[in-house]
């Protein structure tokens, strides 16, 4: 976690005993975008490959778990806590999950067509291969906080 992320952190809890588990990140492909649909209310979940979790040695999401919100120059924008957490394979994630995710026009269909893309490009890089069976680590969350109320990222 970053300097400005750790301040924002220690701000938001100043009155109150702090949660254990935090970390901060930026949402992949668009963080900006994805970051102000969170801030509107519109995203309420995310996904990431199972793969990546075990490459990067991170462990995987829990329910209760914070997490700070960056933007693409790494600032703090937003807090949320983690609500729910499923592992299960790509082709076999909802609607009501894709929907939830809050990006394009709202469809399966662009949510499955965004992904494959996102998740073939970043296995590539990798080394490895895109399968549609894959795992991947689906959240729900809530938000918590916008730092400075602000409305745009």
């Amino acid at each position: 976690m970053n300097q400005r992320a750790e301040l924002y952190w220690n701000d938001f809890w100043k009155n109150t005993e702090q949660p254990e588990s935090v970390c901060a990140w930026q949402f992949g492909g668009a963080p900006d975008k994805l970051a102000q649909l969170v801030i509107d209310g519109i995203k309420t979940a995310t996904c990431s490959a199972h793969i990546l979790y075990e490459q990067e040695n991170e462990p995987i999401p829990a329910v209760d778990d914070y997490s700070i919100i960056l933007n693409s120059k790494d600032e703090p924008v937003a807090i949320i806590k983690t609500v729910d957490v499923q592992v299960l394979p790509m082709n076999k994630v909802s609607e009501e999950h894709a929907v939830a995710e809050g990006e394009g026009d709202l469809s399966y269909q662009y949510w499955w067509d965004v992904h494959v893309e996102f998740f073939t490009e970043e296995l590539a890089n990798m080394g490895m291969e895109f399968s549609e069976d894959m795992l991947l680590v689906c959240e729900r969350f809530e938000l918590v906080d916008v730092k400075n109320n602000k409305k745009r990222v």
